[in-house]
């Protein structure tokens, strides 16, 4: 895809996913396209080995844009950052088709492992504001990913994540893990209730050895 074919589909995609957009002319203030422009740029040329010039563009336009793509990193067609600040895409992070990442997303390193260090995100991802995947998990297609959420863990296709760490609670329209904000588990009332069964059964045990005795006792006088 030559350069002005890909920002023809840059301008395309901003212009489909954001609503505040009013003129084709408001694209070319976006940091998102300025960033996503940059790292077309460093990709090639961290491609042919040329890594310093590659690292050298992806820091000044991280600079410039608070958008921080590696030049390693392997994006498909449609990628859309929203707002963008605080955004960062590590060096084996891999994304799929038609993904959206909202401001202050980080597709991270664990810093535990080597080799495919990064998350690798499938088609249609949309990754809420501030939201962290790390390490090198794999984002099913279809996916939402909560604002605010820490995924670890592989998920699966047509799902939708939340919280911290992050838990499947849609899947194919259906809500599972649903989890129930009135019935939570009490451990100080647990331990009550263990140390009220502990002391029915001991009461018991007494009684039962107090009749023994009386027993005993009786039998004692008779002889």
């Amino acid at each position: 895809m030559g350069m002005i074919t890909f920002i023809k589909q840059e301008m395309a995609v901003i212009k489909d996913r954001d609503p505040a957009i009013r003129t084709s002319a408001e694209v070319f203030l976006y940091p998102s396209f300025k960033a996503i422009i940059k790292y077309k740029t460093a990709h090639k040329l961290y491609l042919k080995k040329h890594y310093f010039l590659a690292r050298w563009i992806s820091q000044r336009c991280a600079r410039e844009t608070g958008i921080e793509i590696h030049p390693g990193a392997r994006i498909g067609e449609g990628l859309f950052i929203d707002h963008g600040h605080g955004v960062v895409i590590g060096e084996t992070a891999i994304l799929g088709n038609n993904v959206t990442l909202y401001q202050g997303v980080t597709l991270g390193g664990t810093g535990k492992e080597k080799g495919k260090r990064h998350p690798t995100l499938g088609d249609n991802v949309m990754v809420g504001a501030g939201a962290k995947i790390l390490g090198s998990v794999t984002i099913g297609n279809n996916v939402k990913i909560g604002a605010g959420s820490v995924v670890l863990k592989d998920v699966p296709d047509n799902s939708t994540v939340v919280g911290v760490p992050g838990r499947v609670v849609i899947q194919n329209d259906v809500r599972v893990n649903d989890l129930d904000q009135i019935h939570l588990p009490d451990p100080v009332m647990n331990d009550i209730e263990s140390l009220k069964a502990a002391n029915v059964r001991l009461q018991r045990e007494i009684n039962e050895l107090r009749r023994d005795a009386h027993k005993n006792a009786q039998s004692g006088g008779e002889d």
